[in-house]
């Protein structure tokens, strides 16, 4: 009996298998019509060559170890957990260690390509400190693996994620810069995400900011540090970099100041925070130029953690990623490489671990009160923040301007 049920289990096992087999065999069989029926068509009237399609596809495979896939036919994907390291634990987000490391190469790299910072400060206005720690930042100053054939990726992505139609203008773009002759193939790597090169650009990106900014005909992010730091200021400076102007400031905002005064539809003149008595955490007083010009509050944890005053500089940093901690990252990594700059004084609270269910929760009833908390999907944007102090502050609370588990039976 026993050895009858041994059989059976691996009778079983292996139908299992082939079923699976034969199930991702259909699947890459569907890939290949799609290719040709569906995706050809719009490359085609996108200006796509038909020898260019046939060459960027005959190596191509589906990559079914990528996250957020979703191929026709299987089980759809469970929700996955927010895991992205912009939207976790503040504390654990800026590790010292990291930083510093960064930092010491930033400041070694800043003296080695000095001359080409030089003028590409000059071409496009953005400082070389803040270039140098956005390229730290995404690829470690271009030392990073970056692993995956991007065609792959991408293909894959947009044939079967869970946002296909994104990967599908990627793809397309992707098509146009192997046709301009920028880049080989072989060459045109990236990550699991689809982001390129050492300055990690989306194709969309490329095609928009990538400069050849070493002369030799070919704007070559993957290869070349004069194009890939050029590229990353051109992308600053066509969203708006102001040049002349600082990113923004740690500082100690009073007690009696509310915390509920953040974000950048609610700017005013520096002097006019110095006025209620908003001070940079150094000691220093803000620099003469910036008085006058406009600045915002900023409390990415409330007031459990640092606080800043920061320019619109700091939101075009945020163009790069859309995150209050990578801008702050970028800001603070550049002023590490520009003036051997530290952590920021103001220590990171015990927050940015509540469930992304509860914050949403809290979230749905600050609207269902008359707040706006921006987009409900529980991350806690300025606008949430900004709501839930004032709410704190309408119902006798201290306002700390930051989702907490205390507040979850308060708040319903």
């Amino acid at each position: 009996m026993l050895k009858f049920l041994a059989v059976l289990i691996l009778s079983l096992a292996s139908f299992a298998g082939c079923v699976l087999a034969a199930s991702k065999a259909d699947v890459e069989s569907q890939f290949r019509r799609w290719l040709q029926s569906d995706l050809w068509p719009e490359a085609q009237k996108a200006g796509v060559s038909s020898a260019s399609f046939k060459a960027a596809f005959a190596n191509v495979k589906l990559n079914w170890d990528l996250p957020d896939l979703a191929p026709p036919g299987f089980p759809k994907p469970k929700e996955r957990k927010q895991s992205q390291a912009e939207f976790s634990s503040p504390g654990s987000y800026f590790s010292e260690k990291r930083l510093q490391g960064l930092a010491a190469t930033g400041r070694s790299l800043a003296s080695a390509h000095a001359a080409i910072l030089k003028r590409v400060e000059k071409a496009y206005g953005v400082p070389g400190p803040i270039v140098l720690a956005i390229w730290g930042k995404e690829s470690g100053f271009g030392r990073a693996k970056i692993p995956h054939p991007i065609m792959d990726v991408l293909a894959t992505k947009a044939f079967m994620s869970t946002r296909p139609e994104l990967f599908r203008r990627e793809l397309i773009a992707a098509l146009h810069i192997l046709e301009s002759g920028d880049v080989r193939e072989a060459e045109m790597r990236g990550s699991w995400a689809g982001a390129m090169g050492q300055p990690q650009f989306l194709p969309s990106s490329f095609l928009k900011y990538a400069v050849d900014f070493d002369g030799d005909g070919r704007r070559d992010i993957w290869n070349s540090v004069p194009d890939s730091l050029a590229s990353i200021a051109n992308y600053l400076s066509q969203k708006g970099w102001q040049g002349g102007r600082d990113w923004g400031f740690e500082v100690s905002i009073p007690t009696g100041v509310s915390c509920a005064q953040e974000g950048p539809d609610l700017a005013r003149p520096i002097a006019d925070w110095t006025g209620m008595g908003i001070g940079r955490i150094s000691g220093k007083a803000f620099p003469p130029s910036e008085r006058s010009a406009s600045g915002m509050m900023l409390v990415p944890a409330g007031t459990h953690g640092p606080q800043f005053i920061v320019t619109p500089n700091f939101y075009v940093i945020k163009e790069y990623n859309n995150s209050d901690l990578y801008a702050l990252y970028i800001g603070n990594l550049a002023d590490r490489v520009a003036s051997s700059g530290g952590a920021f004084r103001g220590t990171w609270g015990d927050v940015g671990k509540m469930l992304r269910s509860d914050v949403l929760g809290m979230q749905k009833a600050l609207v269902a009160i008359g707040y706006d908390v921006g987009k409900a999907d529980g991350l806690p944007g300025y606008k949430t923040r900004r709501s839930l102090g004032e709410w704190q502050a309408k119902n006798g609370l201290k306002p700390t301007c930051f989702p907490d588990p205390s507040l979850k039976t308060k708040l319903r």
